[in-house]
């Protein structure tokens, strides 16, 4: 244990950490590490390769995960968003690089290979870009003659495009959502909300008319017609897990879905661990969701509570796409469950995430000193020149 008089950088950090938020991020990872032994060995075994090559992986995963975590939460803010600004143009370099040399998977360009690793470069954006975002919006508070509004909306239109070029209209929707409400709690104006609503729904519009698999798969939704295996199959493997599971190792969807260690592990999940275990793991989902408003709610300054709401919104729309595809809720969208889903692009991205989270929510008795002083001396000239 890390005693309380210790003033070095660890002991700093074990007391001002948030250590329930920590714990609830750890729990995740080690829960999608024991998933990838329900999961993942009947994918390899029918695309040819050792029953046990995705559970390798993923611990191989597991290591520089927990390490960007735990390293990143030891971050000031000033240096998250110096780190965002360097993470976001590297990733959007790479998001057009993608365009051209990517490999091409499903009609789509989402990965590229560098240095013998297939990354996707659109997962490392996404922390990047809710943390330069909320830096700019909290600028046009404090600084209104600089146009923070307008840089973030020009930022967000070259992140969508990119997206959209790819294409990859689940993230869009995802980073949309996350974007709009950011902007919404740094006090958008009514005229813009009305703008971005006919926008949104302008743009809903032409990616149905454009892109057949968007309509395609909206349709199967709405009508219940066409190749709608996947999430039947899903959902039917939930229905069978009840409420205790059929038992580890004795789901049967592992076996017939190509991607049930992947978009649709959640439904492994229950029919293996029965619903019970998949409401406790909405439940982690929640918490996190949750503590990390009440953190933001409670914090002064503007850039803190954007960028905590933020990363929060990022994680929790991620894990409610994941689910609401699951239980036949929402369109298919081919979108992991963090840190659940195998993926090293995936949880490398999301550790980026909550190391920038955990940072940002650390407790700093210095900070709030400092405010207080500040808060003290201009009620104090109020008084004077009254």
């Amino acid at each position: 244990m890390v005693s309380r008089i210790e003033r070095g950088p660890v002991a700093n950090w074990f007391w001002t950490i948030d250590r329930f938020l920590l714990l609830a991020f750890i729990i995740l990872i080690f829960l999608g590490f024991m998933m990838s032994f329900s999961a993942s060995p009947s994918v390899a075994e029918r695309i040819n390769l050792d029953g046990s090559h995705f559970i390798k992986r993923h611990a191989v995963f597991m290591i520089p995960t927990l390490a960007v975590l735990v390293s990143l939460s030891f971050l000031e803010a000033r240096m998250v968003r110096r780190m965002s600004i360097l993470l976001l143009l590297g990733a959007l370099g790479l998001m057009l690089l993608t365009l051209f040399i990517g490999g091409e998977v499903k009609g789509s360009r989402r990965w590229i290979s560098l240095f013998g690793f297939t990354l996707q470069p659109s997962e490392f954006m996404k922390p990047a870009f809710v943390i330069i975002c909320a830096w700019l919006f909290s600028e046009r508070s404090r600084h209104p003659e600089i146009p923070g509004n307008l840089f973030a909306i020009i930022l967000f239109g070259i992140v969508a495009a990119l997206l959209v070029a790819q294409p990859d209209l689940g993230q869009t929707m995802l980073v949309t959502a996350v974007w709009a409400s950011m902007f919404f709690l740094a006090g958008m104006p009514w005229v813009w909300i009305i703008v971005l609503g006919v926008l949104g729904i302008v743009g809903f519009a032409v990616a149905y008319t454009i892109f057949p698999h968007v309509a395609g798969r909206i349709d199967r939704f709405l009508t219940g017609e066409g190749d709608t295996f996947q999430v039947d199959t899903a959902r039917e493997a939930i229905i069978r897990g009840d409420w205790f599971g059929r038992g580890p190792g004795e789901g049967t969807i592992k076996k017939i879905l190509p991607d049930s260690h992947t978009d649709f592990v959640f439904a492994v999940a229950a029919e293996e661990f029965g619903i019970i275990f998949c409401l406790v793991l909405v439940a982690i989902f929640a918490f996190i969701v949750l503590r990390s408003f009440v953190h933001a709610a409670r914090e002064e300054d503007e850039f803190t509570k954007l960028a905590v709401s933020g990363l929060a919104l990022l994680i929790g729309a991620q894990s409610m796409i994941n689910i609401g595809v699951n239980l036949e809720l929402l369109p298919a969208k081919g979108m992991t469950l963090p840190f659940i889903s195998y993926g090293g692009s995936s949880m490398l991205a999301i550790a980026i995430s909550v190391g920038f989270l955990l940072a940002l929510t650390r407790h700093r008795p210095e900070k709030r000193a400092r405010n207080h002083v500040v808060r003290r001396s201009g009620s104090m000239v109020s008084s004077v020149t009254e």
